[in-house]
């Protein structure tokens, strides 16, 4: 047989075998592919029910629950210190942030001119009450030559004008030279009260005008607590009794000064007005709420708020567990929210008494999964 033949032969029995290969694969392959879901499906039919925190619902006829209303602490006083007379600013002794007592001295004006009209002004005093001591003698010896007949009553009148225009004139000077006085004492600015210089608006050297405001001084030994109150809880406030005011995560107490007593028509409420004592915390500015006890009367049970899913209609929804043997499935259940305290809610719905829900992890499950609870706890 010629050598061409023979390897023309060859060729075809390996492009054979080699199709022969490539199907079988594909077979094999289109097997695996058409078996895929059914193991898929038997894989997933045989997962393992997911573990969940839940809780037993407890339904009470009312709740006793904490209403707070949210307002603002400020100072009870706070005041912009200026001096009442212009002037140059001569010394500054406080800074802002420096702590003062009432009667501190905080800055004072170049004094220079007032102390030189104050020493005139002593001056002309001093010699004024010279002259009326003179027309008071003068008067005092009219009289006795009156009474000896020795001069006319003409003469003794002309003297007592005299005295007495002399005194006038004495208690006028007098009258300028303490004015001045009260300018010196005025060039020098006190602390009203006690607090803190939380402003401070111009440094030595500076021209102040009158009325100018140099510092800014807040009281914070007592602070102030305005809030308003539904006039149905306002009845239940007693002036001179503490409260609870909760600011931020801390507790503190508040003691009940004065309600207004009249209603603000544009919120309803009776406005309250508590003093708190300083070193609680608590600063001006900070806003907190005031913590009253009370009761809601309505049938309802208590969850936390990781219980809560995002239900239709504005409603919110729990998810409840059905099914009990080996494993539970969960139903989505529509609840009321009643009223929110802290970390806690409490709830009211087509939920059954007794029964489990999950009380987080409400975002990684969906309706009618498989579940096992990890344990039982209460709100």
């Amino acid at each position: 047989m010629p050598g061409s033949q023979i390897i023309r032969r060859h060729a075809f029995a390996t492009s054979v075998a080699t199709l022969a290969i490539v199907i079988a694969g594909v077979a094999v392959l289109v097997s695996a592919l058409r078996g895929g879901p059914a193991q898929a499906d038997l894989a997933l039919g045989d997962a393992a029910p997911a573990t969940v925190e839940t809780l037993v619902v407890n339904y009470a006829q009312a709740a006793q629950i904490e209403a707070r209303f949210p307002g603002l602490v400020a100072a009870r006083r706070e005041s912009a210190l200026a001096f009442s007379t212009g002037g140059r600013l001569d010394i500054i002794h406080v800074n802002v942030g420096d702590r003062v007592g009432e009667g501190d001295i905080l800055a004072a004006l170049d004094t220079r001119t007032l102390e030189a009209q104050w020493a005139a002004a002593r001056a002309d005093a001093a010699a004024a009450e010279a002259q009326a001591a003179l027309a008071r003698t003068t008067l005092s010896r009219q009289q006795q030559l009156v009474e000896q007949g020795h001069v006319s009553a003409q003469r003794l009148d002309e003297a007592g004008a005299t005295a007495r225009a002399a005194e006038a004139q004495a208690s006028a000077a007098n009258a300028a030279a303490r004015a001045l006085e009260v300018q010196l004492e005025l060039a020098r600015l006190e602390a009203p009260f006690d607090g803190v210089i939380t402003r401070r608006n111009a440094d030595e050297g500076a021209v102040m005008a009158a009325g100018a405001p140099l510092f800014h001084l807040v009281e914070d030994g007592v602070l102030e607590f305005r809030v308003g109150v539904p006039v149905g809880d306002a009845a239940r406030l007693t002036p001179g009794n503490e409260y609870s005011l909760e600011a931020g995560t801390r507790r503190v107490t508040a003691r009940l000064r004065a309600l207004t007593g009249v209603v603000d028509t544009s919120t309803r409420s009776v406005e309250a007005v508590f003093e708190l004592e300083g070193g609680q915390g608590v600063v001006p500015g900070e806003v907190a709420r005031l913590v009253l006890p009370g009761s809601l009367q309505e049938r309802g049970f208590w969850a936390p708020l990781t219980a809560l899913a995002e239900g239709r209609r504005g409603l919110w929804t729990v998810y409840q567990l059905a099914n009990g043997g080996e494993g539970y499935s969960l139903e989505p259940r529509s609840v009321e929210l009643l009223h929110t305290e802290g970390g806690q809610v409490y709830l009211r719905g087509a939920v059954d008494d007794g029964a489990m829900i999950l009380s987080a992890g409400v975002q990684r499950v969906t309706p009618g999964q498989r579940v096992l609870p990890a344990r039982r706890n209460r709100p």
